[in-house]
């Protein structure tokens, strides 16, 4: 009897031993993000300290008709709408004003966040001298792209470190999942119609797009502003247009 306790005992504790094998294999990760083990990358640090800058640019030039800055606006709930079709006289349809908007959207979220990545890097390189380490570091161009369904930006830094070995990376990447590109190919179409006809059917878009709410708020002699929202996670693109304005008080003789 004494030894059937002892193989049993023996059984159970080598259950507990496989048990307790099998969730630090799965939990380790999490363990040691929380305590705070896990190494800490250039490619994280650099990801971590600009990302909230890159999400606030893109929220702005949404919201902004593709500007950072608008210069040519109408300013609806406090905020800033660049007019992306635009005339000054009445019964003429509307010129479009950035024939690259893609490119010129880029170009702002660029302009917006180079001088954080700047900072951030040369956090990064202070950081990590602070551990001892012998940083080459060289700055180069930051370029934005908006591609399908997200946004990437691209810092070509050259960084070398060296604490005993080397370690050497060429360039830093950071996607976020956003879909500027297609909200903005949506406005370049809408853009097409307001030039050329003086307006836009919104519910067509719905009908294809279903994910998509399409708004068309009329703003008398100041023109139209054009919402463009995605239903499933509440991306919005919004824009002003300017084109076949009638004056005040203009009667249409039927």
């Amino acid at each position: 009897m004494n030894k059937k306790a002892q193989v049993t005992i023996f059984i159970i504790i080598a259950i507990l031993i496989i048990a307790a094998a099998v969730l630090i294999y799965l939990f380790y990760p999490k363990i040691s993000t929380t305590l705070g083990t896990q190494e800490n990358t250039p490619q994280t640090y650099i990801q971590s300290c600009i990302e909230k800058e890159i999400s606030n640019a893109i929220s702005t030039v949404s919201l902004q008709g593709g500007s950072i800055n608008p210069e040519n606006y109408i300013l609806y709930n406090d905020t800033k709408i660049e007019y992306l079709c635009y005339t000054n006289q009445y019964y003429k349809p509307c010129l479009i004003q950035q024939p690259m908007l893609k490119e010129h959207i880029e170009t702002g979220i660029r302009n917006r966040i180079s001088q954080n990545a700047t900072s951030c890097f040369n956090s990064l390189k202070s950081s990590y001298e602070r551990q001892g380490y012998t940083m080459d570091m060289r700055s180069g161009i930051v370029t934005v792209e908006l591609l399908p369904k997200r946004v990437i930006t691209t810092f070509n830094y050259t960084l070398t470190a060296t604490r005993g070995d080397t370690q050497k990376y060429d360039s830093f990447s950071v996607i976020l999942n956003n879909n500027l590109y297609e909200l903005t190919a949506i406005a370049n179409s809408i853009l097409q119609w307001e030039s050329n006809y003086g307006d836009s059917e919104v519910t067509a878009y719905m009908t294809y797009y279903h994910d998509l709410k399409v708004e068309k708020k009329l703003m008398n002699e100041r023109g139209k502003i054009y919402m463009i929202t995605d239903r499933n996670t509440g991306n919005k693109f919004q824009f002003a247009t300017r084109g076949q304005v009638w004056p005040a008080g203009y009667l249409i003789s039927v």
